[in-house]
This record gives structure tokens, C-alpha cells and sequence, in this order.
């Protein structure tokens, strides 16, 4: 899985995920969860003889990443899709005709199935495979597992309108309000047409999600590179885009920017109306070598609209050690804050940062299993996948988190202790040494520790136990809302893997 040891500080909410990195992010919310996708990056994060990784190279990417959150600050780790098989690491992939998971796009609709002749609820991710074509998977849950319900591309330069397409690639999906669907898809700048490369699409999806109905149509999007976007605000449509590196653009528009266009037809046309959000490497908060492809998603949500969008940043922050190889590419790895829509309809990100400036919408409940991968801030820990006993077979999805160093720690921002009273703290985890968790309110010191777990050596990382400690403070003083720290106090580096804790 290639997972990096986390350094995130309390503060920064932004990256929203740290140990691995995950590009061209694609967001959705169901029942109340917000579920992001995004190309794992982390495919070329191999090092060399000299110990230095190897730079990024969009040919590894075979896998995409998901995790969720039901409050945007605290998000927990699901793991990978294995989409297209890697031979370095051993996985098969779901795609078995794939060779490689870009830029997802993910959905639900009700779709009838052929062998009960009902309507059920199901989850579609639409990837593409390289810049070739585009594929997609299926399932009944938005973690999966995921099948592919075709066995070949969806999409391909033979489909009905593609002609002229570049890149057939970065699809966005919407699902319309009475369940009709359109996928919006395509890139590139054919020589001598930087203005008016001709190269979006949108199609109609059949009802059953994995076809297409009737041809696709040109959008006329004005220079035009890639990163197709898709927004129903309103009666309005949304289309937006990133735009090309030209010198023509870059006078017209800037380079690289996220630009949007609207229409009351989701099939179009669709006239231009401005730019949303600048390229993250021109941001006040960030580095000027952020500069790079941008790619994005907006997500509305209980009235406030979130942008999630990659950028090279935190490579940068912690000076990952690459080998030389400048005509590789960067590690990229996704951030959220908020988009602005004005009155008039005008949407624009006003700031993009390493704080994050999307506010937490709600507390975390201490008093239910809290999965040990749900976390905002940390350091000397990572995530990897649970082993299954006795099968001993790894579940992609359902994740530990993996104590790297000896004072490793996570942060969870907002939880809230008023709903009830607590005696103990319940630590299910698996481990080859003895550890101690130290939990902590407000901030970790002596005066600040709450109570503490005694993890103690278990038959093998595989076989998960329960372990018990007392809390050590008043209830006076627990009670309210508060940023817990949990560290990991190790006399010597080893395999712990916690997988879940709980207050009792």
C-alpha cells in the first residue's frame, strides 16, 4: 500500500490525508458521511538503493483511495481499490483489462436488478484507464467491495461522439434530480486550438449506470486542458474545468485555473462565466513550487459548497527525499476548503490553505467505536490493512492504524464528553511489544492526561485483543467538548496496530 509515516501538526486540518498520498480527488456525501475518492499517488513510493523514494509516475497509479468523514475535520482511512493489477505489490485488480485508475468520479442511483426485477441502491465509481478509455465499477456500499459489471471499458474512442477527444479521461458524474444521469468527461489541446481545444464531452448514462445513451456532445469550454466538473446549484447547472498552459490562457484567464461555465440543461450548451479558483502554487498559504496540474471537485452540502482539490504541497512540507529524476512527476495529495457563491451565482475559493477553512460540523461521539484511523493531526503513525484470523487474508477496506515510532500520537479535533458519564477506556488492538496509550484533553501534558490503556504483547499482529484502562480524572472535569490526543508510549519499535477505541 505504500503508507508514509504521518507528520500533520494541530492546526492543520489541511491535507485531509496524510499517509498516503491521493490525487484529482472526487467527492460525495451519503446519509450524512462524506466519502472521498482520489488516484493513489503513493503507487511510485518505492525507494531506491540509496534509500531515496522515486518520484511519482502516473503510469503506477492502479489504485484509488477512500476515506470519509461525518464532521470534514476528523477523517478515517478505508483504504485502496485495488482497480488495476500492480505487479510490484502482488494485488489483482478489479479491472482485469485495466492498467491503470485515474481521476475517479463516484455516485449512487437506484438501478433495477436484473435478477429480482427491483429497484436497489447502487454505487458506481467511473475511472479512466490512462487516457484511453473509461471504466467502471459497481457496488452496494460506497466502501465496497467493488465488482466490474462489464469487463471492459465503458467509454472508448469508438463510443458515439468521442471523435476529436485527446484524452479520454477525468470523468464527472451527476444524477439529476429525477434520477437521470449525465457524465461529463475528455481533455487536451489538439495543436493550433489552445483557445478552443473541442475536447469536453457529456452523455447521457443508460438507467442501469454503465452505458450510454445516445451520443456525446461537445462542450465549447474556452481553453480547455482537462478536469471535468459537474454542479447542479439551484435550477442551474455548473460545468468547470481546469485550463490549459498556454500563453493565450494564461493572458485570457490564467493558466491552470479552475474555470466554470453554467446552463439550465445538463447536456448543455454551456456559457462560459469565469474563474473559481486560482492554481493552488499562486496561494498566499502555499509554496510557489505548488505550481502543477489542477484538478478538482466542489461538493454541495447542507447549504455551503466545499472544494476539494489536489496540490504538490505536502511533499514539499516534509521534504520527502526523491532521486533525481526531473521529468517524473510530483506527489500530490488532496485539501478542502470552502467556495464562495455570490449572489448572481458567481462561485470563487477565496483562500487555499493548510488550515482548512472548512468549519467542523459536528462533534465526535465518544461513547461508540471510533475506528483508530478516524484522525486530523499526527505524527510517527501510519494506516495499513487489517489482517483477517484465522484466514489471514488482508481486507483492503477496513483498516489499522500502525504505530511507527516510539512517541507516535493522532489528534481528533471536537469530541464530546457531556452525553454521559465514563469509567474506562476500551482499546481493541494487536501487537508483537508492550505499549501504553495515553489519552489526553485540550493538549498532551501530565496535568492534561485523562487515563491510559496497557497494550501488552498478543500471539501476532494478526490477532486482535481488547484491552481496558481506568479513566484517572473527575467526570467535572472530562465533561465537555474537547481535542483529544492519543500517543503511543513504546519502550522499543515493533508492530502495534490499533484498530478501535471507545470510552465506557
Amino acid at each position: 500500500m505504500n503508507s508514509i509515516m504521518v507528520k500533520k501538526e494541530r492546526g492543520q486540518n489541511n491535507p485531509i490525508i496524510t499517509q498516503r498520498f491521493m490525487a484529482d480527488p472526487y467527492a460525495i456525501e451519503y446519509e450524512g458521511t462524506i466519502y472521498v475518492y482520489g488516484s493513489n499517488d503513493s503507487g511510485s513510493l518505492y525507494k531506491d538503493d540509496k534509500g531515496n523514494y522515486y518520484r511519482n509516475s502516473y503510469s503506477n497509479i492502479k489504485s484509488i483511495n477512500c476515506i470519509s468523514s461525518d464532521d470534514m475535520v476528523n477523517w478515517t482511512d478505508h483504504g485502496i481499490i485495488q482497480v488495476a493489477a500492480d505487479d510490484r505489490s502482488g494485488r489483482a485488480g478489479i479491472a482485469k483489462w485495466a492498467s491503470n485508475s485515474w481521476a475517479p468520479a463516484a455516485c449512487y442511483n437506484n438501478v433495477m436488478n436484473p435478477e429480482t426485477g427491483k429497484e436497489q441502491l447502487m454505487f458506481f465509481l467511473y475511472f479512466a484507464n490512462s487516457a484511453a478509455n473509461i471504466g467502471v465499477l459497481v457496488s452496494e456500499s460506497p466502501v465496497g467491495p467493488w465488482r466490474d459489471p462489464i469487463g471492459k471499458p465503458m467509454i472508448t474512442r469508438e463510443t458515439p461522439g468521442c471523435d476529436g477527444v485527446e484524452w479520454l479521461f477525468d470523468p464527472a458524474v451527476l444524477v439529476d434530480d429525477n434520477g437521470e444521469a449525465y457524465i461529463y468527461f475528455g481533455g487536451g489541446v489538439p495543436e493550433g486550438k489552445q483557445k478552443a481545444p473541442g475536447t469536453a464531452r457529456v452523455a447521457k448514462l443508460g438507467r442501469d449506470m454503465i452505458s450510454i445513451e445516445g451520443e456525446a456532445v461537445k462542450i465549447d469550454a474556452p481553453y480547455i486542458f482537462e478536469d471535468s466538473g459537474i454542479n447542479k446549484i439551484g435550477d442551474t447547472y455548473y460545468y468547470s474545468y481546469c485550463t490549459n498552459w498556454s500563453e493565450e490562457a494564461g493572458e485570457a484567464m490564467g493558466k491552470a485555473q479552475i474555470s466554470y461555465m453554467t446552463s439550465k440543461n445538463p447536456m448543455g450548451p454551456f456559457e462560459y462565466r469565469g474563474e473559481i479558483m486560482q492554481n493552488p502554487g499562486q496561494s498566499e498559504y502555499f509554496s510557489q513550487k505548488a505550481w502543477g496540474n489542477n484538478h478538482h471537485c466542489i461538493l454541495g452540502y447542507n447549504g455551503k459548497h466545499y472544494m476539494f482539490y489536489h496540490t504538490p504541497q505536502y511533499e514539499i512540507d516534509i521534504d520527502l527525499k526523491l532521486e533525481d529524476a526531473p521529468d517524473k512527476c510530483a506527489y500530490r495529495t488532496t485539501y478542502v476548503d470552502m467556495v464562495t457563491v455570490a449572489k448572481d451565482g458567481a462561485l470563487h475559493v477565496d483562500k487555499m490553505t493548510r488550515t482548512g477553512t472548512a468549519e467542523q460540523l459536528m462533534c465526535v461521539n465518544p461513547f461508540e467505536e471510533i475506528k483508530a484511523v478516524t484522525f486530523v493531526w499526527g505524527e510517527g503513525v501510519s494506516t495499513e490493512p487489517k489482517k483477517i484470523m484465522p484466514e489471514n487474508k488482508k481486507s483492503e477496506m477496513d483498516m489499522s492504524l500502525c504505530v511507527m515510532e516510539k512517541k507516535g500520537w493522532i489528534g481528533l479535533s471536537g469530541v464530546d464528553f457531556s452525553a454521559k458519564g465514563c469509567k474506562n477506556i476500551v482499546v481493541n488492538a494487536a501487537s508483537d511489544i508492550d505499549c501504553e496509550l495515553r489519552f489526553y484533553i485540550g493538549k498532551v501534558s501530565s496535568e492534561n492526561m485523562i487515563g491510559k490503556v496497557d497494550v501488552t504483547k498478543t500471539d501476532s499482529v494478526d490477532n486482535y485483543s481488547v484491552f481496558r484502562g481506568d479513566i484517572s480524572v473527575g467526570e467535572d472535569i472530562l465533561k465537555g467538548v474537547h481535542d483529544l490526543f492519543i500517543t503511543f508510549d513504546c519502550e522499543e519499535c515493533g508492530n502495534s496496530m490499533i484498530d478501535s477505541w471507545m470510552f465506557e
